[in-house]
């Protein structure tokens, strides 16, 4: 039972990076990205292609940020002139298009076959002591990705995204470049969901092109709804909501025995759609949002 927890938790911890990456470009600046899972994507066969021929953990994960950043540039020069609506459609297809990409380059990623025998992280350790290793990491790296974002929002450049985010046309007109302040965001949220990318492959050990479907992009919009968009706590508290639903929603067959094992997967699905329905209904400011908001 202490294993099943602790990897959990791993798996909540990863979530909270990637809800911290997007509550940065939504929350704060007014991105739609339904892309997310793509920069994930990209940091994940970074560090299992490089890691498979030995590279330390200290080299690839810094390369992972990197290439998830690098992967997330062009796309914002791109893209990010376009309204709202039609950047959420291209981000989305870019995600496809990285997936797509990593199941056809076989002779790189080894197709639908996926990447197995990725480097464990703290190797040298064993069973539960290894796990909270980890787990002790991601906290580590969470900690470090939540200082950097109060730093953002309360410096000028913070004030900028939120004045962005609440009426662009006003930064235009007091002689701003709104594009190239959401083409840094969008680069930053791209490096921590680039890093959670990193610690999922080492933590898996083994990766292919099913893992990083748009659901996920989803699950974490789902987090930071819950918890509270803008808010840095209402990330952390989102994903640990998702992962209680996730999780929790495992159960159910205990108390609807009729339902097949098969069925069952649509029923977990529709119960975490139903509780992000009534959250948007009865609390769409989140958890973690204004309380005199009703």
């Amino acid at each position: 039972m202490d294993a099943y927890l602790i990897a959990i938790a791993i798996i909540g911890a990863i979530y909270v990076l990637l809800a911290l990456g997007l509550n940065l470009q939504y929350g704060l600046t007014g991105i739609v990205n339904f892309g997310h899972v793509g920069f994930f994507c990209v940091g994940a066969y970074t560090t299992a292609i490089i890691g498979s021929h030995g590279v330390s953990m200290l080299v690839t994960f810094p390369l992972a940020a990197l290439f998830a950043m690098l992967a997330a540039w062009p796309l914002g020069l791109v893209s990010i002139r376009l309204r709202e609506d039609y950047f959420a459609i291209v981000s989305l297809g870019f995600s496809e298009v990285v997936r797509l990409v990593v199941t056809s380059e076989s002779w790189l990623t080894n197709g639908v076959q996926g990447i197995a025998g990725i480097p464990k992280m703290f190797g040298m350790l064993t069973g539960t002591t290894q796990a909270l290793a980890v787990l002790g990491l991601l906290v580590a790296l969470n900690l470090v990705a939540v200082a950097a974002m109060w730093r953002i929002v309360r410096s000028p450049f913070g004030r900028m995204i939120e004045a962005i985010r609440d009426n662009e046309d006003a930064v235009k007109a007091l002689g701003k470049d709104p594009a190239g302040f959401k083409i840094q965001v969008l680069v930053l949220g791209a490096g921590l969901a680039g890093i959670a990318g990193a610690v999922y492959a080492h933590y898996i050990g083994y990766i292919s092109p099913d893992q990083f479907i748009p659901l996920m992009t989803f699950q974490v919009w789902m987090a930071i709804i819950m918890g509270g968009v803008g808010r840095i706590s209402g990330a952390l508290v989102g994903a640990i909501l998702l992962m209680v639903f996730l999780e929790g929603s495992r159960f159910l067959r205990d108390v609807m025995p009729f339902i097949s094992e098969v069925a069952m997967a649509s029923v977990r699905l529709g119960v975490v759609g139903l509780a992000l329905i009534l959250f948007t209904m009865y609390r769409p400011q989140g958890l973690m949002g204004d309380f005199t908001r009703k």
